[in-house]
């Protein structure tokens, strides 16, 4: 049986590796020396904003709530100088994809907003000419703000709406109205925008087949064209763990029922998590961006950066004063020419990290490429690939390794199986605060 694989269905999301809770205090090194030999013409440029209208119940983020305006303003002013000094010591470089996340985005003002895009586009990267997203939520945009994104060159919005049911909201600690939800998504697509992403949560408390599917069919209903379908993680210190709900376990049913309500209305299947619509309009133009080995710029309290060897980052959290401390501290800082918390990879894990990244990938893992790059066969290195293709779990197309629909289903395992036992310990070293 497949399940026997794996001790879990729903292990953790590996959407990154090695996973943040593996980063350490770094001796420092200089950002120049880090990045003078990396490859630089089309990283991913991440911009983090870690501020919210409210704080959801079932939210890790590095975000807090509602602050003060002056401390939005003091960061933002922060953020300006630390793309100063990676324009300074890390340029020149190309950025084939940006993302502005949080958080939420959009709660800044529209000064602070244009501000935003001042910054990124002085740090050489023009949002109209690559693929740019940015977060927001139905209680933090306007008619201005959303003219400003679309003036701007931004290409793809993302909402967070998690259920159209009020009472599911509620459970989750999100208390959201569905008359703000649906007013919102209608003026988002009054500025049709290439893609429209929605953001939805299944496996909550008092949650049914029957009210979960009833989300999902509002997404078709609404014609949105992506939708991106998250399996409830109740994770340390956040709102609902606290809570102690008592959940019965059915997001396996929930998530098969949605991907075929999905497929059958149209919708192509991405990875486990997203769906697409096969109209939808394509973000782009894209430059060669490329997850598995190209780097990443983080900018702001909670963004991390990604060379081939380091990967590095301000410190994490979830509780809020001590969020609220490590913005503080980023504020405070004002010299980014160094790097002092992160993790360094050794070069096999490297590899595994090329791995991880590919196989959950809908580019597949590419074997020749691998061996190109490492020197080594993959599926001699890894078994667990051969094993996922005897359970008919992924496929040989050429020398592509690609996960079949139902291996898809398992990423939640298959991307924590390939994790290596020291980044597990270290994993599960991590004192959250």
């Amino acid at each position: 049986m497949v399940d026997s694989l794996f001790e879990r269905v729903f292990d953790g999301y590996a959407y990154s590796y090695p996973h943040k809770h593996s980063y350490r205090a770094l001796p420092p090194q200089s950002l120049a020396s880090l990045w003078s030999a990396e490859q630089k013409d089309s990283l991913f440029l991440y911009v983090h904003l870690p501020f919210c209208e409210m704080r959801c119940g079932f939210c890790n983020l590095f975000t807090i709530a509602n602050p003060k305006q002056d401390m939005v303003d003091v960061y933002l002013d922060t953020l300006a100088a630390e793309a100063d000094m990676v324009n300074e010591v890390v340029g020149p470089a190309g950025f084939g994809q940006l993302a502005i996340g949080g958080g939420t985005p959009t709660f800044l003002t529209v000064p602070q907003l244009e501000k935003l895009f001042g910054i990124i586009r002085k740090l050489g990267c023009d949002p109209a000419t690559i693929p740019a997203s940015v977060e927001m939520s139905p209680a933090t945009i306007s008619r201005e703000k959303l003219a400003l994104l679309k003036e701007q060159g931004v290409d793809r919005v993302s909402m967070g709406v998690q259920s159209f049911v009020e009472r599911e909201l509620k459970a989750m600690g999100r208390p959201q109205k569905n008359q703000a939800v649906y007013a919102a998504l209608e003026l988002i697509q009054s500025f049709d925008f290439p893609v429209l992403n929605i953001d939805l949560i299944y496996g909550a408390y008092g949650q049914t087949l029957a009210s979960w599917l009833h989300s999902v069919q509002e997404v078709i209903r609404l014609g949105i064209g992506e939708v991106f379908m998250y399996p409830l993680y109740v994770r340390p210190l956040t709102g609902i763990n606290k809570l102690d709900q008592p959940v019965e376990d059915q997001r396996w049913p929930y998530y098969q029922a949605a991907k075929q309500l999905l497929l059958s209305a149209g919708y192509q299947q991405v990875s486990m998590r997203l769906f697409r619509k096969a109209t939808s309009g394509k973000m782009g133009p894209v430059r060669s961006y490329v997850c598995q080995e190209d780097g990443m710029i983080g900018l702001g309290a909670g963004a991390r950066s990604y060379t081939k060897q380091v990967h590095y980052s301000s410190e994490y959290a979830v509780g809020r004063q001590h969020i609220r401390s490590i913005i503080e501290k980023y504020i405070d800082h004002r010299d980014f020419g160094t790097i002092d918390y992160g993790i360094v990879l050794e070069p096999e894990e490297q590899e595994r990290r090329y791995v991880i990244k590919s196989v959950l990938h809908g580019s597949g893992l590419d074997l020749s490429r691998f061996r190109t790059l490492y020197g080594k066969a993959a599926m001699a290195a890894y078994p667990l690939l051969q094993k996922l293709v005897g359970h008919q779990l992924a496929a040989l197309e050429g020398s592509v390794l690609r996960l079949t629909s139902t291996g898809i289903d398992y990423s939640d395992a298959i991307g924590p199986a390939l994790y290596s036992e020291p980044i597990r310990e270290r994993i599960n070293g991590f004192a959250l605060q």
